[in-house]
């Protein structure tokens, strides 16, 4: 659909201008910094980071209402910069111009319904939405989309050059870093560190294939983040880890898709997704907040943040009630399948205390939940959902088993309808449901093969067939329909058919 033929009263809205003014503010001294450069901890206390409009108060002299329709008629419009996360603009980079935008497909991904059989199962209507549909199948694209655009802005001013992208990652963040990266050759090439043997063969082929830097060093995700958190302090490279702020702000768009999806009304949702490093659930809480604080949304929903037994700093932090007691304490992560969870010491934990104590009190009530659940929970949810017309990957196992949980504990109510984030493709994570059907996990995962679950190939090749076909060597004629009648009779007596 064309600007011109837009409803009077949003066409001056519906193209967005470069505005606000930008600041990264600290969480710990307070202290603003402008962003001519790039900046992931205070240079006065170290803390990390959060980018603020100082502007964004002008957002509110357009209606709530008016803003949904600006949104929901920006969706027909086919300019590029505008077909992904910027489709929010406004709220997620307003300084950032659409011809500096890179756009490769991210965003927007389905909201889809499970089925009754599901439902019924988990005890509670609900949603997945399929960020493993994103262009690296995985949400880390929508930081990524918001991060380089951003490098793309401050390369086309002359502010920066010659930009090496750096990341630590358990599969994901490397992916998505070097697939951006690459787009924006010969002005950004990448690096990527991976913990050795921690990485699913189908993520370490990402990076290498966009032709990234790989490094794997001994240890875990949280070593590997040491490690480049210290070269981004000595060297100058952009890191593309959650410290950096702009990839938060690129996830906040999660949040309004599930707004614009559902109506803008959800108040009766409940939003469940995994922790891992803590990015993401803050994004989402933020991104909440925002669309409240302009009235795009009248009420705030319920979000639910899920940890695995074997990486669970962040649900061990608020079993604590008394806030002043609280105290954190990053913790040794064991195996596990959420491979992206396995982080003991979360780089946004400062973001998470900071925003959950915010949206509580914005809500009136406590509104963010935090569950706990076990490896062989996840993993048979994740089967169990996939088994149902999903593509969850393990921590889309993790996020549904959290809110099976939740459920049980009455976070949850029965009237609630909840979204459950399935953070990246099933196909990532294959070789797990692999060791499952063979039931050959290593005893740290601590998950026992359910029968029930357990999916392998079957052989079918009669023992009264004297001849089989073979590659290069087909049968013939008579051969061959004995062939096909004897395999056929086979299949149809282990699956029990009748004939017609």
């Amino acid at each position: 659909m064309k600007p011109e033929d837009f409803p009077k009263e949003i066409k001056q809205y519906i193209i967005p201008e470069q505005r606000g003014k930008i600041v990264y503010r600290c969480l710990g001294c307070g202290l603003e910094f402008g962003i001519e450069k790039l900046l992931y901890t205070c240079p006065n206390c170290g803390q990390v980071l959060l980018i603020y409009d100082l502007q964004f108060d002008g957002l509110k002299k357009i209606s709530g209402k008016l803003w949904r329709k600006i949104f929901d008629y920006r969706r027909m419009l086919t300019i590029p910069a505008l077909k992904g996360i910027y489709l929010y603009h406004e709220f997620i980079g307003p300084v950032i111009p659409l011809e500096s935008v890179v756009y490769l497909g991210e965003g927007h991904t389905p909201v889809i319904e499970a089925n009754s059989f599901l439902q019924k199962k988990a005890g509670v209507r609900f949603f997945f939405k399929n960020d493993g549909q994103n262009p690296s199948a995985s949400f880390k694209d929508r930081g990524m989309a918001s991060a380089l655009s951003y490098i793309n802005f401050l390369i086309k001013n002359k502010h920066i050059s010659d930009v090496l992208a750096i990341c630590a990652s358990t599969g994901d963040t490397s992916a998505s870093a070097a697939l951006y990266a690459s787009f924006l050759q010969p002005h950004v090439k990448s690096a990527v560190l991976l913990p050795h043997k921690k990485v699913t063969p189908q993520q370490l082929s990402q990076p290498l294939g966009s032709g990234a830097a790989v490094f794997e060093i001994p240890g875990v995700f949280d070593d590997c983040m040491k490690v480049v958190e210290a070269m981004s302090e000595k060297y100058n490279v952009a890191l593309l880890n959650s410290k950096n702020a702009w990839r938060i702000l690129g996830q906040e768009s999660y949040s309004y898709e599930i707004a614009q999806n559902f109506e803008y009304n959800v108040k009766d949702k409940v939003i469940v997704l995994p922790i891992g490093n803590a990015g993401n659930i803050t994004a989402v809480i933020n991104g909440f907040l925002k669309f409240y604080e302009t009235g795009i949304i009248e009420s705030l929903p319920k979000i639910i943040g899920v940890q695995s037994e074997h990486a669970n700093p962040v649900y061990r932090y608020y079993l604590e009630p008394d806030a002043k007691k609280r105290k954190f304490i990053p913790v040794t992560v064991k195996p596990s399948v959420a491979q992206a969870a396995m982080i003991g010491n979360p780089v946004s934990m400062p973001r998470v205390i900071h925003l959950v104590d915010m949206y509580n009190r914005i809500s009136g009530r406590k509104n963010v939940f935090f569950i706990e659940v076990s490896e062989q929970e996840i993993i048979d949810w994740e089967l169990t959902a996939n088994r149902n017309g999903h593509i969850a990957c393990t921590h889309g196992g993790e996020s549904l088993a959290g809110l099976v949980k939740a459920k049980k504990q009455k976070i949850v109510k029965n009237t609630d309808i909840a979204v459950v984030d399935s953070t990246a493709h099933a196909l990532k994570f294959s070789g797990f449901q692999e060791m499952y059907f063979e039931n050959s996990f290593p005893p740290e995962f601590e998950i026992t093969s359910d029968p029930d679950l357990i999916n392998t190939p079957v052989l079918v090749s009669p023992k009264d067939l004297k001849k089989v076909p073979a590659p290069g060597k087909p049968l013939k004629k008579n051969d061959f329909k004995r062939f096909v009648k004897r395999v056929s009779e086979e299949i149809a007596t282990t699956l029990n058919l009748k004939t017609r």
